[in-house]
């Protein structure tokens, strides 16, 4: 692989992996690490051109990321482990985990969306426009073409067909907040695509790990471990 993940790795046990958003890092789950590293052997990744992880030279796309988390996990000889991914990251989880759930344990999806028509409009043409802008002025400018990828993120992908999420054998929560920008609908046709899955809304917006970590830890730990955080 052309880069090397930045990754926080805290705990013993059952592995953990977390995935981030868009333009964020692992720092994300600062509400999260400390205590799911008492029941777990947990990684915090920094997602490739993101944070502390090198871009690379390999494309920019959430498939290449899922491709990504497959050789981390090769070269770290983790040969199972549990997958929680916010926002993109659940994207990236998503494919992953249509592509080898063989390699997990459990999934957790939080705010998660399959193509563009799954995001509320009031967040998604901003970005649409955002993505525009940077794409004319890309060619001279390495920070316009920086935030054009970055946008390119919710623009071109991830394009996952609901029929695919049937290839995901392993028992997943699919989790979003009751305010997300993602549609509620499109959360509970995640839902209901993926054979054995529960549905679960959590009190507040998108960023429900950050801004309502009380519940959404005790929410993950039920789903993982019957226990409560």
């Amino acid at each position: 692989m052309d880069i090397k993940h930045y990754c926080i790795e805290k705990g013993h046990g059952e592995k953990l992996i977390l995935l981030h958003g868009n333009d964020e890092n692992s720092d994300y789950f600062a509400g999260q690490i400390d205590l799911f590293s008492k029941y777990f052997h947990v990684y915090a990744i920094d997602t490739r051109g993101h944070g502390r992880t090198p871009r690379g030279e390999e494309p920019f796309t959430i498939s290449q990321f899922a491709d990504d988390l497959y050789e981390f996990m090769k070269h770290r000889g983790i040969s199972k482990a549990n997958l929680l991914g916010f926002s993109d990251g659940g994207n990236i989880a998503l494919l992953f985990a249509i592509r080898h759930s063989d390699m997990l344990i459990r999934l957790i999806v939080d705010g998660a969306n399959l193509n563009t028509s799954g995001v509320k409009l009031t967040t998604q043409l901003p970005i649409e426009i955002g993505y525009r802008i940077n794409k004319a002025r890309a060619k001279n400018d390495p920070k316009a073409k920086a935030k054009m990828e970055m946008l390119g993120l919710m623009v071109d992908s991830p394009n996952i067909d609901p029929s695919e999420l049937s290839k995901i054998t392993v028992k997943t929560l699919v989790m979003a907040g009751t305010r997300d920008l993602i549609k509620r609908k499109h959360t509970e046709l995640i839902s209901a695509s993926i054979p054995d899955s529960e549905l679960v809304f959590v009190k507040g917006n998108h960023y429900i790990a950050r801004n309502n970590p009380e519940e959404f830890n005790e929410k993950v730990f039920a789903f993982l471990t019957g226990k409560i955080g």
